[in-house]
């Protein structure tokens, strides 16, 4: 798995329930500042409890009435000294003797709503079938090489059309330097082929190290092979498009100028709405919502999907032998 960077411990350890915050406080009148003694509990006892370093500010704010009976809001920024601080909302008791955190989750969407597959190219099932599997791909990524090769294969042989696959762009530029060209070829042969999309992105996953390598260089004196450079590989990935257009017999004229104008716009929504799913690495799965980030072992997918599928009802089909993700799947059963 790929991973973009991840918070710091420190923020990370302000996710806390803080109790009992101490006794002889006096009860706060309905709204307005806090009494200085009650301000600085609350800032020793969150410092304390969340193990913030000297360096963090702890400024409570003032306090009003909360949707919780028996308590008041009190919001609290926290942060790096001489850095913006971000807000924290606490729950303070009325009789100013307990502090506590408590968050609430929407349970009014069915998860498999908060990510759609609305336009993409999909194989599988149909829009109707039970479960959806959206990942977030990077054509690019030999680990989502490595899951596409042997994964998917074996998740639509096990599920049949129960199961309804869809990829999404997400390519990670900083360090895939074709990736996002890739996916702009991809999505010009989606336009006009469901079946062409899926077939070169089979093809570029599959030969995804001899992209980038001129055919006609030879191996220097030592063997060694020859290097990849940009250039071809761009030259290599359009060609591939445009071949895999003609054995569809797609409008090649359209195709060609798509093409060529390399619209990224597809692309940076498929990268935005990660963003927003706080997508941090691919490859990223979501199953019916649930999110799998990594070539995780494909027992993990079937995890998901059996959990999917109970939860409409419908029994798992039976356990199957765990293929390795370094051996090939048999091949799928639909496209």
């Amino acid at each position: 798995m790929l991973n973009r960077p991840h918070l710091s411990r420190a923020a990370a350890s302000l996710a806390l329930l803080v109790s009992l915050l101490a006794a002889g406080c006096h009860a706060q009148t309905p709204g307005g500042a806090l009494s200085p003694e009650v301000a600085r509990r609350i800032a020793i006892t969150i410092r304390a409890k969340a193990q913030l370093p000297f360096n963090y500010d702890v400024t409570v704010g003032d306090h009003k009435p909360s949707s919780q009976a028996g308590w008041d809001e009190v919001t609290v920024l926290l942060g790096e000294h001489g850095k913006p601080l971000k807000p924290m909302t606490f729950l303070l008791s009325k009789d100013g003797k307990t502090l506590a955190q408590m968050n609430t989750f929407d349970l009014g969407k069915d998860p498999k709503t908060l990510v759609s597959d609305a336009g993409r190219p999909a194989r599988g099932g149909s829009e109707k079938a039970p479960v959806d599997i959206v990942v977030f791909d990077d054509l690019e990524c030999p680990f989502c090489a490595r899951m596409h090769a042997a994964m998917f294969p074996a998740v639509l042989n096990r599920y049949g059309d129960r199961v309804r696959i869809a990829y999404k762009d997400n390519p990670l530029t900083q360090i895939h330097p074709w990736a996002t060209h890739a996916a702009v070829d991809a999505d010009c042969l989606a336009q006009q082929s469901n079946s062409g999309y899926w077939a070169l992105v089979d093809h570029l996953h599959e030969h995804l190290s001899d992209i980038g390598v001129d055919p006609a260089a030879k191996p220097g004196p030592d063997g060694k092979q020859p290097e990849k450079t940009l250039p071809v590989a761009m030259a290599q990935l359009d060609q591939a498009t445009l071949d895999e257009g003609k054995r569809q017999k797609v409008n090649e004229g359209k195709l060609q100028a798509c093409v060529k104008a390399q619209d990224e716009t597809p692309v940076k929504a498929g990268l935005a709405e990660g963003e927003q799913l706080n997508v941090n690495g691919v490859p990223a799965l979501f199953i019916n919502g649930e999110s799998i980030t990594g070539a995780v072992p494909i027992e993990y997918v079937y995890r998901a999907i059996d959990a999917a599928l109970t939860a409409q009802g419908i029994t798992p089909p039976p356990a199957v032998s765990i293929p390795s993700l370094d051996e090939p799947a048999p091949p799928a059963r639909s496209n």
